[in-house]
């Protein structure tokens, strides 16, 4: 699939796959700046994209980050249409401060297919296996 990418900051670094074969091109931080515990920071990427319609670019977390210092990506979903500048909204989950510097891979985003639902309305459902079973519902 082809993807069109646009520069909206001369500084920027591009997304990039880090190996062949990923899923994720790592996005990158356009600037310098503490992240401290319980803080939310938006980094902008400085990049806007073109895909077809069908699929969805979402933003997920860059593996190392959660696991090792507690930062997480919130949200992240960009349809087809969207022809803004693409962000990165991260938390700091951790117990100390995070130093991000300019540069530094901070999240992934995957370009998936979207299929759109068609919705039915019913009075009832089929049984299945699960029913309404909620959270630990499978056990441990």
């Amino acid at each position: 699939m082809k993807v069109k990418i646009k520069k909206l900051n001369a500084a920027v670094k591009l997304p990039s796959y880090a190996h062949p074969g990923d899923a994720g091109l790592d996005l990158y931080s356009l600037e310098d700046y503490e992240l401290r515990p319980g803080e939310r920071h938006i980094f902008f990427s400085g990049f806007a994209l073109e895909f077809p319609n069908g699929y969805v670019a979402k933003v997920f977390d860059k593996g190392g980050l959660p696991k090792n210092y507690g930062l997480h990506a919130l949200g992240g979903v960009f349809d087809a249409g969207y022809r803004g500048e693409y962000n990165v909204n991260l938390v700091n989950l951790g117990q100390e401060p995070y130093q991000i510097k300019k540069g530094d891979k901070i999240a992934q985003l995957v370009i998936l297919p979207c299929e759109h639902a068609e919705f039915e309305e019913t009075e009832a459902l089929e049984e299945s296996q699960r029913g309404e079973g909620r959270f630990g519902s499978s056990g441990r």
